[in-house]
């Protein structure tokens, strides 16, 4: 009998957010996979959990996944975590995700914190019915040659990026969409640090220019507006 993979969330910020179902999980579980080490000690550690621990990350997934997909059908249950948020979601897994699903593993999804819905009920700007295109390039001609594709978009867009790319993102925001375009970035959400900047994307992008550190954020864009 085959064993099973559960996808566990982890917290994006304040460990309090950790569920009482993931910490059971990552307790009970044979092996609990991470995408690095140092965050996955981490995690185990402040919760009193002594698991075996094997990375998962961009540079491993390849060569890793048969190895994981074969302690699974040996019976044994496998928790894959990422350092923040849910697992797969932007992040590595997906190749394993496939995998067992494809040779019948039953695959369960421990939900818990995110940073997408909380940026989005906080933004103020229309819910019913929003667009993620996530992470857009790292090269400034392709990412604006992205924005011009949404240029016309009447959802709400929710955008992701690296914390040292916030301000090359708002500036190209600005260029490509307007300076008057409404935007709230979501800043270091369920930390002691976590901000909100609303107003029109020039107004946000000054705000920004000065921060010496690096933050987490989303960026909400509302939609253009209907004619």
């Amino acid at each position: 009998m085959s064993g099973r993979l559960f996808l566990v969330a982890t917290p994006i910020g304040n460990y309090d957010d950790f569920t009482f179902r993931a910490v059971r999980i990552l307790k009970e579980a044979d092996l609990v996979v991470c995408e690095e080490l140092k965050e996955g000690n981490k995690l185990l550690r402040s919760f009193r959990i002594e698991k075996p621990l094997e990375t998962l990350n961009e540079h491993n997934e390849g060569e890793k996944t048969p190895e994981l997909i074969n302690i699974l059908e040996d019976g044994k249950t496998i928790a894959l975590t990422s350092d923040c948020g849910t697992p797969v979601f932007t992040d590595p897994g997906k190749l394993l995700v496939r995998e067992a699903i494809r040779i019948g593993i039953p695959v369960i999804p421990i939900p818990g914190p995110s940073s997408i819905l909380p940026a989005l009920v906080l933004s103020g700007f229309p819910t019913d019915s929003f667009v993620f295109p996530g992470w857009l390039s790292q090269k400034r001609e392709q990412r604006r040659r992205q924005l011009e594709e949404l240029k016309g978009e009447e959802r709400t867009m929710l955008l992701m990026d690296t914390p040292y790319r916030l301000l090359p993102l708002l500036s190209d925001l600005v260029d490509v969409l307007g300076e008057e375009r409404e935007v709230c970035v979501a800043v270091d959400l369920t930390k002691p640090t976590e901000e909100f900047l609303r107003g029109r994307a020039k107004q946000v992008l000054q705000q920004v220019k000065d921060w010496k550190e690096k933050k987490e954020f989303v960026v909400v864009v509302k939609g253009r507006r209907k004619s």
